[in-house]
């Protein structure tokens, strides 16, 4: 009997001993404690996102035979020369074009709500305007983009309101500009923008709202104590401090735009974007290549752009 419980208290010495050892070695190396944490997740996200993204830019130089509507296994950089094919390089432009418009006017939309919120609101004032940004934010998209298409039609409350309003000739006007108009609200790009605008927007004002508290009021007194009119302050004082929240809300409704093909094919005119393009070669025609070409242009810009959203300090604000 003895010797039977001799064995066991033996491993188990053994294994506290090790343990022991473990934890002391990991505690004199930290990087190496840090390395021993991060390998999983490490290998997760090179399996799941970084091995797609080198398989798509493989498979990106494949060539595609137009006779035989088959993909061949032959490397080439002509789908990457397509892209400046005047057709390819309007899509790229119409696409990165809507996400800058979109981007920027939900910045200057955005900045009042979220400086009311952040200065002014209080309580359930302040509860209420969270709840009427992040309540959009419960509805599905595809529910959200066809009400839109309705909202926009001829006999939508859109256009209620504008003759209530006598604004059709205003709306007449904008509509015969070949930029922005249409046919119709519903078919003309300014359709579509008011309908990303309004998709994406709540992700610009929680960002900058969030900048603004941080604010300390301390920096507007002495800004005021100093002599400095309101409009001053806010050039030169509020505005560069929540830069890092506008940086931040920008990637939001920039790469959200850049990748959409919903909101395109529900409104606006025709032309295609590279969310569209990217569906119509892959699971129309069969052209593989040619959709992971594309499909790398909007990783390549994000890319930039989240590089320049670092350096105005955007991570710090998320």
């Amino acid at each position: 009997m003895i010797l039977s419980n001799t064995h066991p208290t033996r491993m188990r010495n053994q294994l506290q001993r090790m343990l022991r050892s473990t934890a002391d070695t990991l505690h004199l190396h930290p990087n190496l404690f840090l390395g021993c944490l991060l390998i999983a997740p490490v290998l997760w996200f090179s399996i799941i996102y970084i091995a797609p993204l080198l398989n798509l830019l493989w498979q990106s130089l494949y060539t595609f035979d137009d006779f035989t509507m088959t993909v061949v296994p032959d490397l080439t950089l002509d789908n990457f020369w397509q892209l400046f094919e005047p057709a390819n390089y309007d899509i790229i432009v119409r696409t990165v074009s809507m996400a800058i418009c979109v981007s920027v006017f939900s910045a200057i939309f955005a900045f009042p709500i979220a400086y009311y919120m952040a200065r002014y609101a209080k309580g359930r004032t302040k509860a209420f305007f969270y709840l009427a940004v992040m309540l959009p934010m419960w509805t599905s998209y595809i529910v959200k983009a066809y009400a839109w298409t309705l909202i926009l039609s001829n006999d939508g409350v859109l256009q209620w309101l504008i003759h209530l309003l006598h604004l059709s000739e205003v709306l007449d006007y904008l509509l015969s500009l070949s930029i922005i108009g249409g046919n119709t609200l519903s078919t003309s790009y300014l359709g579509r923008f008011m309908v990303f605008s309004y998709i994406w927007l709540p992700f610009m004002i929680l960002p900058i709202q969030a900048s603004l508290e941080r604010l300390p009021s301390s920096l507007l007194n002495a800004s005021a104590d100093l002599g400095a009119t309101p409009l001053k302050t806010f050039w030169h004082v509020i505005l560069p401090l929540t830069v890092p929240g506008i940086a931040a809300g920008s990637i939001f409704t920039f790469c959200l735009t850049l990748g959409d093909y919903i909101i395109p094919q529900l409104v606006g005119p025709p032309g295609l974007y590279i969310g569209n393009m990217v569906y119509i070669q892959q699971g129309s025609i069969g052209n593989m290549p040619m959709a992971a070409t594309f499909t790398l242009v909007p990783i390549l810009l994000i890319a930039i752009y989240l590089r320049l959203a670092k350096r105005l300090g955007a991570f710090d604000a998320l």
